[in-house]
C-alpha cells in the first residue's frame, strides 16, 4: 500500500465522517471510552471525548493517565498528513504531558490547525530538508478547568523525489538471472 496503513483501514481515504466512526471503533480507544466527537470537513478540527469508566480509572477513582494521553495521541499527526497531503512525510516524534489537576467525569480536547500553521510548515520545507513544530492541546473537564496539558512534537518532511535511476527490466518467470559483481 502506497499510503499509510492505518489511515486506509480508519478509511481516511474516503470521508473524514467515515474516518471518525472507525477510529472510533479502534480496539485501544474503543477499549479506553475514547470517542471522536467531531472532525471538521478540512480535517482541520478535531474534538475527542472520554467519559469516566471504572475501566479507566485509577487506584484513586480519577481518569487514567495513560488514557488522558492516549486520547491526544494520534490527532495532530493525523490531522497534518490530511492537510499537507501525500507529497509530506509526516510522524509523531515526541510527546509529554502535564497534570494540572484530577481528571473526573467526561473530559475533552479540541484539536485546531490554521491555514497559518500549515502555510509555515510549507514555507519551512522549502529551504529545510525536515521540520518539527510543537502543537499543545489542553485535556479539560466539564467545567472547563484543565486536567492536562500535552505537547506534541511532529516531524515534517517532503517526499524526495526519485532521481533518475536506471530503470532494469523486471525478470520473467524461467528467466536466469546472472548475478552481479
Amino acid at each position: 500500500m502506497s499510503r499509510s496503513v492505518l489511515l486506509q483501514i480508519l478509511g481516511g481515504a474516503k470521508s473524514p465522517a467515515h474516518l471518525r466512526r472507525w477510529i472510533n471503533f479502534w480496539p485501544p480507544f474503543l477499549g479506553m471510552g475514547i470517542r471522536i466527537v467531531r472532525i471538521a470537513p478540512d480535517v482541520k478540527a478535531v474534538d475527542v471525548e472520554m467519559k469516566m469508566r471504572w475501566w479507566n480509572a485509577n487506584y484513586v477513582g480519577t481518569h487514567f493517565g495513560g488514557s488522558l494521553y492516549a486520547m491526544t495521541d494520534p490527532f495532530y499527526m493525523l490531522m497534518l498528513m490530511a492537510n499537507l497531503g501525500r507529497d509530506y512525510i509526516v510522524w509523531d516524534k515526541a510527546g509529554s504531558i502535564r497534570y494540572r489537576k484530577p481528571g473526573k467525569g467526561t473530559v475533552r480536547a479540541e484539536f485546531r490547525l490554521s491555514d497559518a500553521q500549515l502555510e509555515d510548515i510549507r514555507d519551512k520545507l522549502k529551504t529545510l530538508p525536515k521540520y518539527e513544530p510543537t502543537f499543545t492541546v489542553e485535556v479539560k473537564d466539564e467545567r472547563g478547568d484543565v486536567v492536562a496539558a500535552v505537547e506534541k512534537l511532529i516531524h515534517v518532511r517532503k517526499k524526495e523525489l526519485l532521481i533518475d535511476a536506471p530503470q532494469l527490466p523486471e525478470p520473467r518467470s524461467g528467466d536466469r538471472i546472472k548475478p552481479t559483481a
